[in-house]
């Protein structure tokens, strides 16, 4: 078989616009539930995608570790290559992918830290062995190899203990989405497709786009 032949008809459900929430967040909550339900891998896990100086873009995978009315929010090095384009451009798009459940949610919006306080509280409670990674790596930067990025890491430990210190570098990202896009797979890719979309007066518009 070919790569070409790959493919999957989606079956298990539909969506239109009166299956959805007024408000994409409460929907984004509906769905979210539906994936711990149905125990889909890491539901949590979504793509941040961010656009360099140079209008170059780039994603990686990260974990959701809250949302509201205020957004979405995510931890990491401020100084990695995903913190230094949002410095330079504070928009970004996340993607959460359910394939167990044949459905995406696509959010974009304009991102913002979380203040010091709120990071602090949250770097405390990882992990320690996590915590330490977080102070021994100098994300996104080159090292020689594997030895050296672990000899950093026993250097934390041995100077931190379980005493570890929230680096400055080290915080939130919280995105206030003006876009949110809800995709359930249906056969023959006439996919349903519902969009919300942030009106200047502060209300969501919701509509149907095609797939």
């Amino acid at each position: 078989m070919s790569i070409a032949d790959i493919r999957t008809d989606y079956t298990q459900a539909d969506l239109s616009e009166t299956d959805t929430d007024a408000d994409p967040i409460v929907q984004f909550s509906k769905w979210f539930a539906e994936a711990l339900r149905a125990e889909v891998p890491e539901p949590n896990a979504m793509g941040v995608s961010t656009v360099g100086e140079n209008g170059r873009p780039s994603s990686r995978i990260l974990l959701i570790k809250d949302f509201d009315e205020r957004g979405f929010t995510w931890f990491t090095n401020y100084e990695s290559r995903k913190g230094i384009e949002l410095d330079k451009n504070p928009q970004a798009a996340l993607l959460f992918h359910w394939i167990a459940l044949e459905r995406e949610v696509r959010i974009e919006g304009r991102v913002e830290k979380v203040s010091a306080q709120e990071s602090e509280q949250y770097f405390q409670s990882r992990p320690i062995k996590s915590r330490l990674s977080a102070i021994a790596s100098a994300q996104s930067t080159l090292i020689a190899d594997r030895a050296t990025l672990e000899a950093q890491y026993t250097n934390a430990e041995a100077q931190y203990g379980d005493k570890t210190p929230r680096p400055e570098h080290w915080g939130g990202y919280r995105l206030k989405p003006d876009y949110v896009e809800f995709w359930q797979g249906r056969r023959s890719r006439l996919h349903d497709r519902i969009v919300y979309t942030l009106e200047k007066d502060g209300q969501w518009k919701r509509q149907r786009l095609q797939p």
